[in-house]
């Protein structure tokens, strides 16, 4: 009954840690405009994301414009846009095969091995793909927090930490402790007799000898 709390609780971490991705990865708010003058009216908000440039006036107009050539952006912005992409991709993998994981594992149980490979292997993915959002998430969040209190940046380029960063880290930390409920899951069942000896089973150890004779138990040879 554990074991199967614990697959349902992984699936759960896995699937909202993929939605999060997802929002994580389309979401324009990577970095916010940084209002740190005395002036209180702000008229206009700056995001900026992965994908676009939003500029949101008064919180009543917004207007998004999508970067046009790839080849004059960042090498770093490209990184984490593949990085994110990639994310994404395993992260609906690890899904899929956490699903599969569970639905094999509460309908059979001769062979607990060959079942918890698909938990080992959901679990292997969501760590990965724990680890790829860390790094750009991460990685922008410190060049925002950098950026911010050098002097030598002039006040308009400084940034803040935008609402994906969030998004991205609490995403990163489902996504982490999906795959480690399903590694200790896999560990927990290779470490059961079951799993070592499958082909071992109480009809062999305790089979009847002839039709009508009395059977014959392992315990009669020690």
């Amino acid at each position: 009954m554990a074991c199967c709390a614990l697959q349902i609780t992984g699936l759960i971490f896995g699937g909202v840690g993929m939605v999060g991705t997802l929002a994580a990865t389309i979401m324009p708010q990577w970095r916010v405009s940084a209002h740190i003058e005395s002036n209180i009216v702000v008229f206009e908000t700056i995001w900026e994301g992965l994908w676009m440039n939003c500029v949101s006036q008064m919180g009543i107009r917004l207007q998004c414009k999508f970067y046009k050539s790839i080849l004059a952006l960042p090498p770093s912005l490209e990184a984490f846009r593949a990085l994110m992409c990639i994310a994404v991709l395993l992260s609906i993998i690890a899904f899929l095969l956490a699903i599969v994981g569970v639905k094999y594992t509460r309908r059979t149980k001769e062979n607990p091995q060959s079942i918890s490979i698909f938990i080992l292997v959901a679990g292997i993915a969501f760590l990965l793909t724990g680890i790829l959002v860390l790094i750009p998430v991460s990685w922008t969040g410190g060049s925002i927090i950098h950026d911010f209190y050098n002097p030598k940046v002039p006040t308009p380029l400084k940034r803040e930490l935008g609402a994906a960063l969030y998004v991205g880290w609490a995403s990163a930390a489902l996504l982490i402790a999906a795959g480690a409920m399903y590694c200790s899951f896999w560990c927990w069942a290779g470490k059961s007799p079951k799993s070592r000896y499958p082909s071992l089973s109480p009809n062999r150890l305790h089979k009847p000898g002839s039709a009508g004779g009395p059977s014959v138990s392992m315990q009669a040879y020690v």
